[in-house]
């Protein structure tokens, strides 16, 4: 461990990889405190999901343009088909759940439930792929959803309202993204991962916008200050940010240890929701994540041995 540490520290880019790893993942886990914080002032999930992608699309947009320069040749009518696709169901769908999720349960359960990403994973590509799953990646996943139960029981006894609702929208939101990871791994190696975000994002931000024209009223964006200001930081340091920051992570010291050090995100959830939401943190909450934690760490390991 040691020698690893002074190995990090004496390689100027496996440094910076490690840096913007952590800033992502704690850029991600920031955006549940910054939704909580804006449902004080009374906005409806449609408007803010809406709201954080308005001020996000001009980055995207920036950054779609600039990967059409570099990539001469323009994307075919499959390729299109799957950005569409992939975009509505990894970007646009699992997002709004997660909006209406946070809505009924505590930002520390809602990033732990996201966190379990990688067992559901594991077990779609199973069945797509005919694949077995091990005995080890087995007892990880049961340790996982064993730690969720235990946050659960600990939600369940701290917070008045429809957990049990908020609890299923978040599960649903990550079961979208899995699905979207495992369609998307053949794509992004394809057409390059930059240009695919751009381009995803951009499907995603017009789905936002269409769903708030349809359903609410211009005056459901007379809100308070703080409610813009609250989706400005959300676009910025939530969304285009650690999108941009965790590329370059992976860059430099590679997509799995870019993963095992976004296992700081649901930590630094749950203190987050402490120190600006007064969640409280009680035994059984940190036991809970301890298994979630320890749970994902084991099959991220297994999965890049099996790699």
């Amino acid at each position: 461990m040691a020698s690893y540490i002074r190995g990090i520290f004496g390689n100027r880019d496996v440094l910076l990889g490690v840096i913007f790893a952590l800033l992502a993942a704690v850029g991600f886990s920031a955006k549940a405190i910054l939704v909580k914080l804006a449902y004080l002032d009374s906005v409806d999930a449609v408007t803010l999901l809406a709201l954080r992608m308005v001020f996000s699309v001009p980055f995207f947009i920036g950054v779609a343009l600039w990967v059409k320069r570099q990539h001469a040749e323009p994307l075919n009518a499959h390729d299109r088909m799957l950005v569409l696709g992939l975009g509505l169901i990894g970007y646009y769908c699992s997002s709004f759940l997660d909006f209406l999720g946070l809505q009924y349960i505590s930002a520390g359960l809602e990033r732990l439930i996201l966190f379990l990403y990688p067992t559901m994973t594991v077990l779609l590509a199973a069945l797509l792929y005919q694949r077995a799953i091990g005995r080890k990646v087995i007892a990880a996943m049961a340790l996982s959803y064993a730690g969720i139960a235990l946050v659960f029981m600990h939600d369940i006894g701290v917070k008045e309202g429809s957990v049990v609702l908020g609890a299923a929208l978040v599960f649903a939101s990550t079961l979208s993204y899995s699905i979207y990871l495992v369609g998307a791994g053949h794509t992004i190696a394809r057409i390059g991962s930059m240009r695919f975000t751009a381009y995803a994002m951009l499907v995603a931000s017009v789905a936002s916008l269409l769903q708030f024209v349809v359903l609410r009223p211009m005056s459901a964006l007379d809100l308070p200050l703080r409610v813009y200001e609250f989706s400005i930081a959300m676009a910025i340091f939530s969304t285009v940010l650690p999108v941009f920051l965790l590329s370059f992570a992976i860059r430099r010291i590679g997509s799995g240890s870019a993963s095992l050090i976004g296992t700081v995100g649901p930590v630094s959830t749950i203190y987050m929701a402490y120190l600006f939401l007064n969640e409280s943190i009680s035994l059984l909450q940190i036991a809970g994540s301890s298994l979630v934690l320890v749970g994902v760490l084991i099959i991220s390991l297994n999965s890049q041995r099996v790699g």
